[in-house]
This record gives structure tokens, sequence and C-alpha cells, in this order.
């Protein structure tokens, strides 16, 4: 198995919405969708489990994020065989669903997006990129539910559903599938890679300011605020993950562009931003080491090498 070295990328939302979650109190909408986007990247990443360790002679592409016409769409995985591709879309859902009428419903009775139409859309938007970029080849969508806590009740029995008790079954067909690729296969890899936004136009992100969040090094596993500065490390009083100043302040610099894309970066700024770092000498010297100043004295400031 051929398998891309891009590793599967976190959605700039999800990146962003656990800052503020570390910095600030969301909302309680803001929350939802923070932990849906949690537990989906959660199920994608089980998804790549299963896939890191397949044999078979294809090209597996963790995480895209298309457009074709001003039209964003997302693939969770992409595998590109000889003479077909497999779109998957996986759901991390669980509890009971059931479809009723065309639509689909949790188990309290509420209205859940239908992901068939989703992956629907996902095929047709695939197949028109593939036909601008000049490919021929078959292509199969398919939906799965990692979770194995999920039950769907009454769905269309020719959907093309991948139920968490036939997981394992899957890999083994795609363990099994004939394949042999060429340097066309691997030129359609790239460019679908190549493609790929990092950034969506669609993202639902609540209002913040810079003066509303939390001036502290979080920790860098678990998000906590319960950190401080013992000798060179950053140590967290939650989760107990220790990380060298230097390192956590240029995490910590790295985050704060995220959330104030263009923001001047000045010592007294990251003084300021770091929160437990009593020596502003220190983040000076770490400031100078990476990265590029511009500027004099007062006046300088500092950008990526």
């Amino acid at each position: 198995m051929s398998i891309s070295t891009m590793p599967r990328p976190i959605s700039n939302e999800l990146v962003i919405l656990r800052l503020l979650n570390a910095r600030m109190e969301l909302s309680e909408h803001d929350k939802w969708n923070y932990a849906r986007l949690e537990k989906g990247f959660d199920g994608e990443l089980k998804f790549d489990q299963l896939t890191d360790v397949l044999v078979n002679n294809g090209i597996v592409i963790k995480g895209l994020l298309l457009e074709v016409n001003d039209i964003e769409f997302q693939i969770d995985t992409t595998i590109i065989f000889q003479g077909i591709i497999y779109l998957f879309d996986v759901k991390n859902y669980e509890n009971d669903y059931y479809y009723e009428n065309g639509k689909l419903y949790s188990k309290n009775g509420n209205i859940v997006t239908d992901p068939l139409l989703q992956l629907e859309r996902c095929e047709s938007l695939f197949l028109r990129l593939l036909k601008d970029l000049g490919f021929d080849i078959r292509v199969v969508c398919r939906l799965v539910f990692i979770n194995p806590e999920f039950t769907l009740m009454q769905a269309p029995r020719d959907s093309p559903i991948v139920y968490p008790s036939q997981v394992k079954r899957l890999m083994k067909q795609l363990n099994e599938f004939p394949s042999k690729l060429t340097k066309r296969h691997e030129d359609l890899a790239r460019k679908l890679i190549s493609l790929h936004k990092p950034v969506s136009s669609n993202m639902k992100l609540p209002a913040y300011g810079y003066e509303q969040l939390e001036k502290r090094i979080m920790c860098k596993l678990c998000y906590s605020r319960s950190t401080i500065v013992q000798h060179n490390f950053i140590v967290c009083g939650t989760c107990g993950h220790r990380e060298l100043v230097d390192y956590a302040v240029v995490r910590s610099v790295r985050e704060l562009l995220v959330l104030f894309p263009g923001i001047r970066i000045t010592t007294n700024l990251v003084y300021e931003w770091c929160g437990i770092v009593e020596s502003k000498k220190m983040i000076g010297r770490i400031l100078k080491e990476h990265y590029k100043a511009i500027g004099y004295g007062q006046w300088t400031y500092y950008i990526p090498k």
C-alpha cells in the first residue's frame, strides 16, 4: 500500500475552536459545534488506524477539502487503486438513528442532516473535478459508521453504508483488491493533494478579540490553563505534560498567529500572551532565535524566517 506522506490535516475551524475553548467561555452552540468537530476527527483517526496497515497496491489520501466551481466539498479518505477510486465519508455517530419517509432522525426524534445526501453531493463534485483534470476512472463512495455503539434502523437496503460490524470485512476486501499503479495514478494523487484547501470558506466561529482571551501558555496536550514554569519547562498541573519553555513560547506564538493572522509579533505582546514566563528578556531571546527581527529597539517586531 502506497500511503500518502500527507498526514490527516486538522481543519482550521477545529484548531481555532480548540484554542478558543481553552482561552474563553464558549456559548452552548459553539461548545456543541466544537464537540461535534472533535468527535468527527476522532472517528477519522480511528479509520486511519485501519487504512494505515493495508498492504494492497493503492494510494491513501487522508482528508481532502476541495472546490469545484466555488463549491467546497470534503472527502475524509480517498483510496486510489488501478481502475477505481474509493471515497469514504467516516461518521463517528453513536446511539440509535432511523430513517423515516426519506429523512434521518436521531433517537430523540430530531431530524439529522442526511449523510447519504452529503455523500451523493461529494461524488458528483468529485466526478466533475476528475473530468476537469482529464481523468476517466470509476468512483465508488461509501459511508462508514466507525463507532461500535451506533445503530441505524430502516435504512434504504441499497444504500452504500458500511456498518461498524462490516468495517473489518471492508478492510479485507480492500486488501484483496487487484491493483497495479502507474505514474498517472501518482500524478493524480499529487494533483489532488495540491488542490487541498487548508482553510475552509465556511467556518462557523464565534466572535472573539484579543482582550477577552486568557493570557497564558496552555498545555500542549490537554489545553489546560493549569500550567507553571519549573526551571526550563512548562509543566501541566492537569495531565503532567512537560515541555521546554522555548518550544512552548514558539508554539504560543503560532497559536497567536492562527487566532490573529497578520498581528505584529513583538516581545511585549508575546510576554503578555504567554503570561507565566516572568522574564521578558527570555522571551526576547527566544524570538530572536526562532524568528527574523525587523526594525530596531522598541519598534522591533518579528516574522517567520
